[in-house]
């Protein structure tokens, strides 16, 4: 096969069908041609962007974002519908101007070759074992923190800087049984030494008596850190699935990818009492056509597009697909419900004269953009080398540890309970909140302002920034309890679903990321990070200033935005108790359709998931390998 993507089919039948040449996709195409005998076609509705500087150099991450690379999905208005009774006769429906005050909410999404991991901001995050281990208390025996921390170990290798910049850094947390050492994509620290603020986050979690407790890549971790990114530390460009798992088996000859294929059905044939995936309707160039699956179809599209695509092959809630006119093949209602995500705000800061940060960067000023190019190109260094966030922290609500605080939370917990489907998964969040030892937040620092009052058409939080410069401290909810949807808007592929992720629809939410909000004023305020803050320097918006939990409230609905996390909305449970694939990852109903995204996920868990997606992909692999007696010769 050619070394790179091609644009036709070269056959019209293979072993393996995966819908999907994004993070999981490509990571589960790689583990299948080990196997010299099994033929894999890789369908991807996006171009190969291997070369593209915007995808390559880690600090242009944000141009990727509202361009050909992204679905550019966006929410529906996020409010909170109530029933009311009126006159204690009939109920009305009544909208109130809750959730995120009726803002829409974008959603990028990769839509490339190596999919969102192609255009994330890198930071490299990783779980919880309570997070993880939920799923198996979901009846998931098979998918706890002892069966998956191997895979996040097997995926990745992380490289650790010079003596120096360890120290800086304040690395010693690093545990050699939990770094991964030989795994295709590379992550490495994009701090250094001539950088106070990064030494200065980590210092300031001392002296808040919240040092990290231990390698967050054990799962046993809380307090602050500096994180690495998914970033090659030789040539300081992004590593993702792309690059990782598909350029250096590009060329085997059972592999192949095809590049803007876009799959509207998968064929299903009922057969007894199962229903069997014989193949994908594909249009390539403006020409639908079938291509037959010998063995499965892995759908791999993403936890909004993989759902969309349950549906339009007609398994999903009966009433919804009749009102689309789409035959009801395995009628399941969970398809697409169980929609979770992280919501993340922040405060920005006014820093110092002489405090470098990225706003000039951010700002697209020339001289600043054309100094750090001829760093970047020339020496690879520089802020071009920088992703997202290289300072993180997984906390839980400091306010709530204290005595009366406990009282507090237990009250709060209380008033708002779960019944239902909901209420393990409810339960089981409420114990990780309850831990002093779980973060409930995540808390994280980002080396430039933000702008979280910009129009809703504005593609990016930093949009029309103001001038000066400013380091901003973030607040992310690490297990909400909202649950929201995503399902077909019309039989028509081409059109985007519908995403009602329903934020702060639980009391919850609200009431838990605010209190973490409040504690961005505490960072603020310690040594050593309050010594490079102007004391009464600008802020990012008048009302950045959360001196109470009301405001703190206000300030979070008005302002949060997504993480860009969706995943649950093909949950990996017993049908009966939402779940839309079995432990080995079948749709249920099916023999031979498996989903392998991050849709999979029951529970999710705290921080980025872009480590999970990667861990779930490759485990994905192994059960199809051992499920199908496939062989590895590589």
């Amino acid at each position: 096969m050619a070394a790179s993507p091609s644009s036709t089919l070269p056959a019209s039948e293979y072993d393996f069908i995966v819908v999907g040449g994004g993070t999981s996709g490509l990571v589960v195409a790689a583990r299948l041609t080990e196997d010299p005998n099994v033929q894999v076609l890789v369908l991807e509705a996006g171009q190969d962007h291997l070369a593209d500087p915007r995808v390559n150099i880690p600090a242009m991450w944000a141009a990727a974002l509202g361009s050909e690379l992204d679905w550019q999905f966006v929410t529906t208005p996020q409010v909170i519908q109530l029933l009311k009774l009126r006159s204690g006769v009939s109920l009305t429906r009544l909208q109130l101007q809750d959730g995120l005050k009726g803002r829409t909410v974008r959603h990028p999404q990769g839509r490339a070759l190596g999919g969102s991991s192609a255009i994330n901001n890198q930071a490299y995050i990783a779980p919880s074992e309570a997070g993880i281990n939920a799923w198996a208390k979901l009846g998931n025996p098979h998918w706890d923190w002892s069966t998956l921390a191997p895979y996040y170990r097997k995926f990745h290798t992380l490289t650790l800087p010079d003596k120096e910049t360890q120290d800086h850094l304040g690395l010693d947390w690093v545990d050699e049984q939990v770094r991964g050492t030989s795994g295709p994509v590379q992550a490495s620290f994009a701090g250094v030494v001539q950088d106070p603020l990064a030494k200065a986050w980590v210092d300031t979690f001392k002296s808040l008596d919240y040092g990290v407790t231990g390698d967050p890549y054990s799962g046993k971790s809380i307090g602050g850190y500096s994180n690495p990114s998914t970033v090659d530390p030789t040539t300081k460009t992004r590593s993702y699935a792309a690059s990782a798992y598909y350029a250096p088996v590009r060329k085997r000859t059972n592999l192949h990818v095809v590049a803007g294929a876009l799959v509207s059905k998968i064929l299903l044939d009922k057969e007894g009492d199962g229903v069997t995936a014989r193949g994908v309707l594909v249009t390539l160039q403006d020409n639908a056509q079938e291509i037959k699956a010998r063995t499965e179809v892995v759908l791999a599209a993403g936890a909004f597009q993989s759902p969309k695509l349950l549906e339009l092959s007609g398994i999903g809630d009966s009433s919804l697909l009749e009102s689309h006119g789409i035959p009801v093949i395995i009628s399941n209602p969970n398809v697409g419900e169980n929609l979770q995500d992280h919501l993340m705000t922040g405060i920005s800061y006014e820093v110092k004269e002489g405090v470098f940060t990225g706003d000039d960067l951010m700002r697209q000023e020339p001289e600043a953009i054309q100094g750090a190019m001829q760093m970047y190109t020339e020496h690879k260094v520089g802020p071009f080398c920088v992703g997202g966030i290289g300072s993180h922290a997984f906390m839980p609500i400091v306010d709530f540890l204290t005595d009366d605080g406990k009282k507090e939370l237990q009250l709060l917990l209380d008033k708002h309970t779960a019944s239902g489907k909901e209420e393990v998964q409810h339960d089981l969040i409420r114990s990780i909140v309850e831990s002093a030892d779980e973060g409930s937040g995540a808390l994280f620092m980002f080396l430039a302002q933000v702008n979280l009052h910009a129009s809703p058409d504005a593609k990016d939080f930093v949009q029309n920034l103001q001038p000066g410069s400013f380091l901003s401290l973030g607040a992310t909810q690490a297990h909400p309890f909202s649950r929201g949807s995503v399902h077909i808007s019309s039989a028509d592929a081409t059109k985007a679903p519908t995403i009602d992720p329903r934020y702060f629809s639980h009391p919850l939410d609200v009431e838990i990321l605010s209190r973490h909000v409040q504690v961005l004023e505490k960072i603020a305020e310690t040594e050593p990070l309050a010594s490079f803050l102007k004391p009464d320097g600008r802020r990012n918006h008048p009302t950045a200033y959360v001196k109470d939990l009301e405001a703190a409230k206000d300030y979070a609905q008005s302002t949060v935005f997504s993480n860009y996390h969706p995943s649950g909305t093909g949950a990996m449970m017993a049908r009966e108790h939402g779940g839309v694939v079995n432990e080995r990852l079948v749709v249920h109903g099916t023999t031979n359709l498996r989903v392998v995204d991050s849709s999979i996920i029951p529970l999710i868990p705290r921080g980025n998931i872009q480590s999970t997606v990667y861990a779930v992909a490759e485990r994905a692999a192994d059960i199809i390998k051992e499920d199908r007696q496939l062989t590895s010769q590589v």
